[in-house]
């Protein structure tokens, strides 16, 4: 007799035959993973199949060595469920987790070993958005009223010292309030936040607030695990920067204002001691006018010169460094 099942509801596998070895049954958990390891064999791709061997290895051995109850699994999977959840286009929550378990700080400082000149490399951060205005030189990236004026302003170059001409740079910040414009509930415009372009003599200006130290969201399953295992959730004050320019390596980082009590246990371990920088207090009202804060009044100056890495040096930087882990992990 024939199905009347329709044939368009049928289950489709995804097309790969079972393995041309045989695998044992998984009667015990040292087999469980042995198993999989023989499976991940097969991947074709060679990083895909190094970086999975290596996350099974220390995953089942995470596993087995704390001894991981269903309820404890099952907690786990509710929370990262529970944290995919929670992103959203303007919310990244997974990244805020990465963050603060000290994994975005790992990657970046191992893909951007410092070079001598260079300016550092800090951590991207959950509040990146694609919509940043283009602004000119000179012009505000916050609302007025937003916080205290602060002027920015250098040059960008190579670590030769030569000026870098038009250069991307996309710039954010927290308001005086210590939000950003995607943590309100209403956002109908992209508010501290700006993209511009260096000169033809590679210098830069903008006008900005002065950046406040601000609680990472506190809402949602990171917040969460903060409270759970007794930590803050604190981050100094900065600006970031994401600076691009043809040939050169792309740099993700921020400027942190010197004297925020946060800058030591930072909550996503994004400071480094060489991007911590001065404010320089102006009094001067005709001054404030002159770069175009309306009030006037004084403002804070931030003066610091962006040092790109030209692509094939900072390729010789990470190969080098991956040299010297691979050498250390061997001995």
């Amino acid at each position: 007799m024939e199905s009347s099942i329709p044939v368009a509801n049928k289950a489709v596998g995804n097309g790969i035959p079972s393995p041309p070895f045989e695998l044992p049954y998984p009667e015990n958990p040292e087999t469980i993973t042995s198993n999989l390891l023989k499976l991940v064999d097969l991947t074709p791709n060679e990083r895909h199949k190094f970086i999975m061997k290596s996350l099974v290895t220390h995953l089942h051995q995470f596993v087995s060595e704390t001894s991981i109850t269903t309820e404890e699994w099952m907690t786990a999977i509710q929370f990262l469920t529970r944290t995919g959840q929670t992103c959203t286009p303007i919310r990244q929550e997974f990244i805020l987790l990465s963050d603060v378990l000290g994994v975005s700080a790992l990657v970046d400082a191992l893909n951007n070993p410092p070079i001598n000149g260079a300016m550092e490399s800090s951590v991207l951060g959950p509040f990146f958005t694609e919509d940043a205005p283009d602004v000119n030189t000179g012009d505000s990236i916050a609302s007025e009223g937003k916080g205290d004026y602060m002027y920015v302003e250098g040059r960008v170059v190579s670590t030769d010292g030569v000026p870098i001409p038009h250069a991307l740079i996309e710039t954010w910040e927290t308001d005086g309030l210590g939000n950003y414009d995607t943590q309100y509930a209403v956002r109908d415009k992209p508010d501290c936040r700006g993209r511009l372009r260096s000169g033809a003599d590679g210098k830069y200006g903008y006008r900005a607030v002065v950046p406040v130290p601000y609680p990472i969201p506190g809402d949602g399953p990171v917040g969460e695990l903060l409270l759970a295992v007794g930590r803050h959730n604190m981050r100094p004050n900065h600006l970031h920067l994401m600076v691009e320019a043809p040939g050169f390596q792309k740099l993700v980082t921020a400027l942190y204002p010197e004297g925020d009590e946060w800058l030591a246990s930072d909550a996503v371990f994004g400071v480094k001691k060489s991007l911590v920088v001065s404010l320089k207090e102006v009094n001067d009202d005709a001054e404030a006018k002159k770069r175009g804060f309306p009030k006037g009044g004084s403002f804070k100056l931030l003066a610091y010169d962006i040092v790109l890495v030209p692509e094939a040096e900072s390729k010789r930087a990470r190969s080098k460094l991956a040299e010297e882990r691979a050498r250390n992990a061997a001995a």
